[in-house]
């Protein structure tokens, strides 16, 4: 039996079982599944499943394995890869699971599996509350924690993934099983960091924060002074407070041509920001600084007009210890050498909380005080993209020199292989003893993990 005739199939049982306009293998409502932020991903899925409930889960899982379908999750659809659509397989669909319920006096959040970034900081707010996130809003919450999540709170509050109490997840076998520190602990220390490979996140529970306030913005400096800027951030940075995070890297101006931009976040006492961001705006001398007070989700949108949905995009990724001069080189090569005015690079800083964690707490594997730098080759869908591609690969290629064994494995692609043996440090073995106990047949492909031994 074709894929064809086996997608069929699975769509009828399922049709049966969770009754009309849930299942789709082509039509406007299989259309608007297959958007995602990536339009250079062609993924053509066999079937697409809207899951409403775990138990919706469970049979889309149990119709997948009963008919040969290989199968993938879409929640946030973010990944540059496409990983969210399996092509000619069945698509786990949770966009509709989007609820957010905040307990205040625990501080935490109970989040669906397709909830956004945006969901769970839009719930937490009338609270006080802040979840640990990444940059962007449109992102999805549990795609983002299970294989990392560096954001503006990494300094003062650790990793997204550090702030994941608890999972319940529908295995490969069918079953729904709640992962915590006392019930399938060894589940949720390979989901701290392993990403979506060993089953399908129906919600999770997130530790909420409370901060005083919240300094951010941008402050850009001209091209020409990028490496005299850095070389002033690299000594600056490494005395930086928790309460600091700074992320960096280089934007488009309006003419198009690269700028050199920092992104503070700072999320101490309000009275002690002005003088860290002072010192960032006194390295060079800014084409802008706007840096105010602003709420989180204020914050989210500082990006949202460089990464559109529906272009097309190409990411590599290093981690660079430290800017050092020849990491500051590559940078500028980096920009001098852009083969397109949407391309840039997001440096998120890794230091504080996040590096005070014990590598072997979580599965995430680089717990060095480091730079992750983003490189993100971006191009109108009209356009060929083998140039901006063989940019990023360039400049992925100049920092290797100066980078850390491996890379952020919520960025590497599947042909990343290399970098994804060694992503993990020491705890690859572990994760792959966990991949083998929940998923011994592989179900589940998300982040690239380790080879099996």
């Amino acid at each position: 039996m074709g894929t064809h005739d086996r997608a069929r199939a699975a769509a009828r049982d399922l049709e049966t079982r969770l009754g009309p306009g849930r299942v789709s293998t082509s039509g406007p409502a299989y259309d608007q599944a297959i958007r995602i932020w990536n339009g250079a991903v062609a993924h053509r899925p066999a079937v697409i499943v809207r899951c409403a409930t775990p138990s919706d889960v469970q049979a889309a899982v149990g119709a997948a394995r009963a008919h040969g379908l290989p199968l993938s999750v879409r929640a946030g659809g973010h990944d540059w890869a496409g990983r969210a659509l399996r092509h000619d397989g069945l698509v786990i669909d949770l966009t509709g699971m989007t609820a957010v319920a905040v307990d205040p006096d625990s501080s935490v959040a109970t989040v669906n599996g397709g909830a956004t970034v945006a969901h769970v900081i839009a719930a937490a707010a009338p609270h006080g509350l802040v979840a640990v996130t990444g940059t962007v809003g449109h992102v999805g919450m549990a795609g983002l924690t299970l294989g990392g999540g560096y954001g503006p709170l990494g300094g003062r509050f650790g990793l997204a993934l550090d702030n994941l109490l608890a999972a319940e997840v529908v295995l490969a076998d069918g079953r729904l099983v709640v992962a915590d520190e006392t019930h399938e602990s060894e589940l949720l220390w390979a989901l701290r960091g392993g990403g979506g490979n060993f089953g399908v996140v129906t919600s999770m529970r997130l530790r909420l924060h409370e901060i005083p306030g919240l300094i951010a913005g941008l402050i850009v400096y001209p091209w020409s002074q990028s490496g005299s800027v850095l070389r002033g951030f690299a000594d600056l940075i490494a005395s930086a407070p928790d309460e600091l995070t700074v992320q960096t890297g280089v934007l488009s101006g309006p003419d198009g041509s690269p700028t050199l931009f920092l992104s503070p976040a700072w999320s101490g006492p309000p009275s002690e920001g002005a003088k860290h961001i002072d010192e960032l705006t006194r390295l060079g001398t800014p084409l802008l600084s706007q840096v105010a007070p602003m709420s989180y989700g204020d914050m989210l949108g500082l990006f949202d007009a460089h990464i559109a949905t529906g272009r097309h995009y190409s990411i590599r990724t290093r981690s660079l210890p430290a800017y050092t001069p020849e990491a500051i080189t590559a940078m500028v090569f980096a920009g001098d050498t852009r083969t397109s005015p949407l391309s840039g690079i997001a440096v998120h800083h890794f230091h504080g909380a996040a590096a005070a964690v014990p590598p072997g707490d979580t599965a995430f594997g680089e717990r060095r005080d480091h730079f992750a730098a983003e490189i993100v080759a971006a191009w109108e869908p009209d356009g060929d993209g083998s140039a901006h591609r063989a940019w990023a690969g360039a400049v992925s290629s100049a920092l290797e020199p100066c980078a850390l064994p491996g890379g952020y494995p919520n960025l590497l692609g599947p042909d990343d292989r290399d970098q994804a043996e060694l992503a993990y440090g020491d705890n690859a073995g572990r994760l792959r003893a966990a991949k083998r106990r929940y998923d011994p047949d592989a179900v589940f492909s998300a982040i690239p993990l380790p080879h099996a031994d």
